[in-house]
């Protein structure tokens, strides 16, 4: 009997030690997201005649998603926000495992200081390192040709805003593929070695087929990153033309739910996006376990 009640026992601390996370997920999370669906189905319905004197919310269905979709702005949006994506994602993936092998190599010195080094940007909040780029940019302060280089241009902005969010992300996903390296096996790279294979040859034949898993991963982060992308083009709004208050579309909801004062209609795009966001992060997901399965066999 004192076993069996201790396999009860024991049987729950799982659930007890889980509880308060699932608690804080429930509030902050799920609470926030269902409160955000009852927002987009409703509207708000003015009474009292030509003086308007009393508002009441009411039903309104799916009109609040059908005028997101039926927006040019929120589609011109989504296409910045992709644009930018195919910017900075191949970026940071190839930085991230160009690093990765550099600090993994045989001939490679000082690993924990470079590590830290580019592990730093990461640690510098998005919207402080925004900010700084912001001074390296401007014409008046940039020591990287500002006075040459329009880096405000309507077509040079893509380039610099992927540039700050590439570099605030790239030192998380080096971090991810080096701890990757240093997994694998020793053996077969010694037997690489052995073989007569160079550092170069060993780093493309061995070593990345062996962490692709870990690549899918970050490229997979990274994606979802893009969408999720506000802190940088907010910070830099101030100083050029070429960013508005709609830029891309986290944007677009601040500026309807907030500015505009119509939350009803930014809450239905901000599901939108949500909804775009599970989607490729199941999609993506799903790629990745196979890849990890395959690397398993």
């Amino acid at each position: 009997m004192p076993i069996a009640g201790r396999k009860k026992h024991s049987s729950k601390l799982p659930v007890l030690l889980v509880a308060p996370a699932l608690v804080l997920l429930a509030l902050f999370t799920f609470a926030p997201a269902g409160y955000a669906v009852y927002l987009s189905l409703m509207k708000l319905h003015v009474t009292g005649g030509l003086l308007g004197t009393s508002s009441t919310q009411a039903f309104a269905g799916l009109s609040n998603y059908a005028s997101t979709f039926s927006d040019p702005e929120f589609w011109h949006s989504l296409s910045r926000m992709l644009l930018i994506a195919v910017i900075g994602v191949p970026s940071t993936v190839i930085l991230a495992t160009t690093f990765a092998l550099c600090m993994d190599a045989n001939a490679a010195r000082l690993t924990t200081v470079t590590r830290l080094a580019i592990f730093l940007p990461y640690a510098v909040p998005g919207v402080i390192a925004s900010i700084l780029w912001g001074f390296l940019y401007l014409p008046a302060t940039s020591p990287i040709g500002g006075s040459v280089i329009n880096y405000f241009g309507n077509r040079a902005i893509f380039f610099t805003v992927a540039n700050v969010a590439v570099w605030g992300v790239v030192g998380f996903n080096t971090v991810v593929l080096y701890t990757a390296l240093r997994a694998l096996p020793r053996d077969i790279r010694q037997a690489a070695e052995i073989d007569g294979a160079s550092e170069m040859q060993i780093a493309l034949h061995v070593k990345l087929p062996q962490i692709a898993p870990a690549i899918a991963m970050i490229s997979l982060f990274s994606v979802i990153g893009a969408l999720q992308l506000f802190n940088e083009p907010t910070a830099l709004k101030p100083l050029t033309n070429a960013i508005t208050s709609t830029w891309v579309p986290l944007m677009r909801v601040y500026s309807d739910a907030f500015v505009n004062n119509n939350i009803y209609g930014g809450a239905a795009s901000a599901l939108t996006l949500l909804v775009m966001t599970v989607a490729l992060t199941v999609g993506g997901g799903a790629v990745t376990t196979r890849l990890i399965g395959r690397q398993g066999k």
